[in-house]
């Protein structure tokens, strides 16, 4: 068995991060909170003396087998630069909606940023797409995309 499991972010503030994507995004608590140390977290992680809090919340439009997002703040944290979209590894979440411009005003309200332009496209086989990119509060980059 292979399954996708679950993306996680290391925030600055994960309970505020948490509450931006369950605002913005429409993602659900789940229960799985976490406040994990221990000899164990240290060699998985390879960071000493780690201390992780966070919660894994459920990504919109998945039912009760679900991938989730997993917000952790750790004690002790590394700055990882300025997010872009053409960073090497992995560049950006991607949410797709009915109303870009109107989640993308969602996105400004609750403290995020917008990051490039809205544009509007109809690609070759005729599908007609809208896309921006914004940035959740800390700085991630999220795509927002509707087709039609």
């Amino acid at each position: 068995m292979l399954r996708y499991v679950h993306t996680n972010i290391v925030a600055k503030d994960a309970k505020k991060l948490v509450e931006f994507y369950k605002k913005v995004f429409d993602c659900k608590s789940i229960g799985e909170t976490r406040d994990i140390s221990g000899e164990w977290l240290d060699r998985m992680t390879g960071v000493k003396n780690s201390h992780i809090t966070g919660e894994h919340i459920c990504l919109p439009g998945y039912g009760e087998d679900h991938p989730t997002l997993e917000i952790f703040s750790y004690e002790e944290m590394l700055d990882g630069g300025t997010p872009h979209t053409n960073r090497l590894g992995i560049a950006h979440l991607a949410f797709e909606t009915d109303d870009v411009e109107g989640k993308l005003q969602q996105v400004l309200a609750a403290g995020g940023s917008q990051y490039g332009e809205l544009v509007k496209t109809e690609y070759p086989d005729g599908r007609k797409a809208v896309f921006v990119y914004a940035a959740d509060p800390e700085g991630n980059i999220v795509e927002i995309q509707s087709w039609s």
